[in-house]
């Protein structure tokens, strides 16, 4: 049951990095949208590893549960071991592809952000900030 779980866990992460990569792709692109619409595809998978971890660990406890005198690395087989070891090398992957992701949307953020305040200035009222009330871009000129 434990291969299993592992390997299901191993299919949900190849997905989940497969969709990052996706959108890495679009907003090399300015393609917005389809990420937008991947959301709900992430999430769900998010969900599914998340569960499927949570049974990976469960099966584990009640392994070292069932056999409290032996490690881990002696309850467990070759398959077993590999696809551990494919699980840690896919969560590295997975994280170091959405460090790469999170730098891209971060940069575009910027970029939106400062054009945005050159388009619309805004000053502080107090916490909050409000648009000015001249923008220079919008006055009429006769």
């Amino acid at each position: 049951m434990l291969l299993h779980h592992l390997k299901s866990a191993l299919k949900d992460l190849e997905d989940l990095i497969s969709i990052t990569q996706t959108d890495i792709e679009d907003i090399k692109e300015a393609k917005q949208s389809p990420q937008f619409d991947r959301i709900p595809l992430k999430d769900e998978k998010i969900k599914s590893f998340e569960s499927k971890k949570a049974m990976i660990d469960h099966e584990i406890s009640k392994l070292m549960s069932a056999n409290p005198q032996k490690d881990l690395s002696d309850l467990l087989n070759d398959e077993q071991h590999k696809a551990l070891d494919e699980l840690k090398e896919g969560l590295s992957n997975l994280r170091d592809i959405n460090q790469r992701y999170a730098k891209m949307v971060l940069t575009v953020s910027s970029f939106y952000n400062t054009l945005l305040e050159r388009i619309v200035p805004t000053e502080m009222n107090g916490y909050n900030k409000v648009a000015s009330k001249k923008p220079s871009f919008l006055e009429i000129r006769a």
